[in-house]
């Protein structure tokens, strides 16, 4: 939420949209339930089809930051193919380095604070080991292009936005005076 006031363009996050979906019962919801409280990755189709679908809307015409997505090559594609059609292309991919352990200790502190149950710790281990098979090699896909910036996902909230509007700015895209 903090990086896109301060790009001044609306976030985009999967999770988000399906955690939404389920909170409200939807049809939508019902099927990535499923999914997510196994630690799985809702399938391509679905996901694919929701953010299609709201980069068509009104509101992306200057930008926008995808939270999730992509999160297999499949993506990739569908992501390229979407933004093809829509005359966008993607600036930069920001990768949060943390360690797993810590990633596992942020994830269940959240889980406590926001009850969310697809956080428990069992599940986000199962979500790492799903990351490293299905995402990581993405970060290759990305860095072959020139777009990927990594940033050091340790440290307070304040201290990492600053860290990833920093590597930004550094790319030249415009943020808002803070």
């Amino acid at each position: 939420m903090r990086l896109s006031q301060a790009c001044n363009v609306p976030a985009i996050s999967t999770g988000d949209i399906f955690r939404s979906n389920v909170e409200n019962g939807t049809e939508l919801g019902q099927k990535v339930a499923v999914f997510m409280n196994a630690g799985k990755y809702v399938p391509d189709s679905l996901t694919n089809d929701l953010v299609r679908s709201r980069l068509n809307e009104p509101g992306v015409e200057g930008g926008f930051l995808l939270d999730g997505y992509p999160r297999t090559e499949a993506q990739v594609a569908e992501l390229d193919d979407i933004l093809a059609g829509t005359g966008h292309s993607l600036d930069v991919v920001v990768l949060l380095v943390a360690d797993s352990d810590e990633i596992v200790k942020r994830l269940s502190k959240r889980a406590l604070e926001q009850g969310r149950s697809d956080d428990t710790e069992e599940v986000i281990r199962h979500r790492l080991e799903v990351y490293a098979e299905q995402t990581a090699p993405l970060i290759e896909i990305y860095s072959e292009r020139g777009l990927v910036v990594e940033v050091d996902g340790l440290g307070a909230v304040d201290e990492v936005t600053r860290r990833i509007t920093d590597a930004l700015d550094a790319r030249g895209i415009t943020l808002l005076a803070g």
